[in-house]
């Protein structure tokens, strides 16, 4: 256990802008039984972040309604659901081996124990995250890299970002030799869908703005396409042929645009709404094309057992954009509003 009983830790009090985070000490969290301590080397942030400080999300049947990631949050809460840190201590029943150990934490809440289970809560959300030194997390979901390549960085920005895209990916069935699109392929689940995509053996067609086109090529696109521009003329003219599975982080106008290119038997795979929640389109072109059109909210277990193996081996090299000490999140959280970055945005709860 850390030799000092507070810690420095980021919570909100309330939803609102940046200004509703504040920086306070408070005790350091003792693990319950089946739970581990971690001292968090590095957090990432993430739309979720934001959306959650905003009550962004709503609720059935009152989509305006002011709501955390699965409901109302139990202020104050500390945010943060991507950490990568170091086993400080164990609570009961969890084995001593751990402790020392680097770990990524599973973020998402689960409806079952099952391998398939899906996410109804969220570190940062319904429980306490990682804007801060320590957090607890269960056992179960604290997973061992402790051999990875990456750098506490990297594998901070792994577990939202790349948790929802290979969520996307899986649930979409991407298949070597298809062609997928990616919208808001320069954010974070964005970078993620084109490195996955590109490993999988697939033709990655990604929608990003002209400023960022190189950087999105960069990271594994095959073709990039403006945003700002004719997104239809330019989708027909890159893929001509037509797309297998659209990974979309955007949904609004970018729906009814790109439902018709979808090939015969085509999976549209939704995970956000950055271009608004409030969709129209001609439902035709889902029954009489045997298309699909899919939601997808983060990972399974599973799912994030596969994410771990590959940063275990190093195949995937996540973008950290920027750095900031936590007691800047406000000014992170900005930035990451502005959109003007590609990759992640990362936090340190230590002084570097």
């Amino acid at each position: 256990m850390s030799a000092s009983r507070s810690m420095r830790a980021v919570r909100i009090t309330g939803h609102g802008g940046p200004e509703v985070l504040e920086t306070v000490e408070v005790p350091v969290p003792v693990p319950e039984a089946g739970e581990v301590l971690v001292r968090v080397g590095a957090a990432a942030l993430n739309n979720t972040d934001l959306w959650t400080r905003e009550g962004a999300y709503g609720r059935p049947g009152d989509p305006e309604a002011k709501s955390g990631w699965r409901g109302p949050v139990a202020f104050p809460r500390i945010q943060g659901a991507d950490v990568a840190g170091r086993v400080e201590a164990v609570g009961t029943g969890v084995e001593r081996s751990l402790v020392g150990r680097r770990v990524v934490v599973d973020p998402a809440i689960y409806d079952t124990d099952e391998t398939d289970a899906n996410p109804v809560g969220l570190m940062g959300s319904e429980r306490d995250g990682g804007y801060a030194q320590f957090v607890t997390a269960p056992a179960e979901r604290v997973h061992d890299v402790t051999e990875s390549p990456l750098t506490d960085d990297q594998l901070a920005t792994l577990p939202t970002a790349y948790g929802t895209a290979l969520g996307m990916i899986e649930r979409g069935r991407l298949r070597k030799g298809e062609t997928t699109l990616v919208s808001g392929a320069s954010g974070g689940v964005g970078v993620a869908l084109v490195q996955i995509a590109r490993a999988r053996g697939a033709r990655v067609l990604a929608v990003s703005s002209g400023a960022k086109t190189d950087a999105v090529r960069e990271a594994g696109a095959h073709e990039v396409v403006d945003r700002a521009g004719d997104l239809a003329g330019q989708l027909r003219a890159a893929a001509p042929d037509g797309i297998d599975v659209a990974l979309d982080v955007v949904a609004g106008e970018l729906v009814e645009q790109g439902l018709p290119l979808l090939r015969e038997g085509g999976r549209w795979v939704v995970a956000g709404a950055l271009g608004g929640y409030d969709v129209s389109f001609d439902v035709r072109r889902l029954y009489l094309h045997n298309a699909r059109l899919v939601g997808s909210s983060m990972h399974t277990p599973a799912h994030f057992a596969l994410l771990m193996d590959m940063a275990r081996r190093g195949e995937i090299r996540p973008v950290v954009a920027a750095t900031f000490p936590l007691d800047r999140a406000a000014q992170a959280q900005e930035e990451l509003a502005r959109r003007g970055h590609v990759g992640k945005i990362v936090m340190h709860p230590w002084a570097q």
